[in-house]
């Protein structure tokens, strides 16, 4: 009964394994009837049809490298670097041979010499190499990348020395500037001494010339306690008022004022004279 069990167990896996492979190898030809769709429509110059059939192809099985090399190639020449590159990598890994292999990593190589990325692309044509080491055409274009890759390290050199120079200037400027900052501030500094020093003599002049006046005026002072005090009309003639035009002097004023006090006198001594005259007396007869 076991061996019977065990039998038909046999049985079925090995029907279901020739199934599957049935149902690969079918899968495989219908992707490669539609790369060869595919290459058809792009020898048409039909890009369009023949991107569509090689993407079918692809997803039809895993197992056919040429659908995404040949789909690679035409994005390659429709200078879509960043999609063919996808797809080169993509026949590189389905590759189950060596040629395909290196063609694969080989047109990697030229991707990354458009690109002008010649680290990567020294490395692709050395993985090319490892798969086909006597491929000229690969030796080649290794040579030209690794050349390639030397200018460039040399320019990014000449580059940072530039740029270490023009860095140095500029640290040159700023310390010169800096310097001149320096010393123009000093001197502004000393100028203010001076200027503050030369304020300060006059200043100590200003000084001296105000003690000075003040010396003089308390020797005036002193002078003028000494002479006797003087009214309005007795100023000396330099500090009297000078008239106006049509305005008496002091002095006019002063004579008329003694002429109008004269001119009262005399009134008042004529009506003094007529009172006593209008007093009458009593008469009385002497009878």
């Amino acid at each position: 009964m076991r061996n019977i069990f065990f039998i038909l167990f046999f049985i079925g896996f090995v029907s279901f394994a020739q199934e599957e492979e049935k149902e690969r190898e079918q899968a495989l030809d219908a992707s490669k009837n539609l790369t060869y769709e595919g290459n058809k429509a792009l020898s048409e110059d039909n890009f369009i049809d023949a991107e569509v059939d090689y993407r079918k192809a692809i997803a039809k099985s895993d197992e056919n490298s040429a659908a995404p090399y040949n789909l690679a190639n035409a994005y390659y020449n429709k200078e879509t670097y960043s999609e063919a590159f996808g797809r080169y990598k993509q026949a590189g890994e389905l590759a189950t041979n060596k040629a395909d292999k290196h063609n694969a990593y080989h047109n990697m190589g030229n991707v990354f010499m458009k690109r002008k990325e010649y680290q990567k692309a020294v490395e692709a044509y050395k993985e090319a190499l490892r798969n086909d080491p006597k491929d000229e055409e690969t030796r080649y274009n290794l040579a030209l990348a690794k050349k390639m890759l030397e200018k460039e390290q040399e320019q990014n050199d000449q580059n940072q020395d530039n740029k270490d120079d023009q860095d140095k200037n500029e640290d040159q400027k700023d310390e010169n500037e800096d310097k001149k900052d320096g010393d123009n501030k000093e001197e502004n500094q000393d100028q203010d001494k001076k200027d503050e020093g030369d304020k300060g003599d006059e200043g100590d002049k200003n000084e001296e010339q105000k003690d000075e006046n003040k010396e003089g005026e308390g020797d005036e002072k002193e002078e003028q306690k000494k002479q006797p005090d003087q009214g309005e009309g007795d100023k000396p003639e330099e500090q009297q008022q000078q008239p106006r035009p049509n305005q008496l002097s002091k002095q006019q004023v002063q004579n008329l004022l003694e002429a109008m006090q004269n001119e009262e006198k005399k009134v008042q001594e004529k009506i003094d004279a007529q009172k006593v005259k209008g007093v009458k007396v009593k008469n009385e007869k002497d009878w």
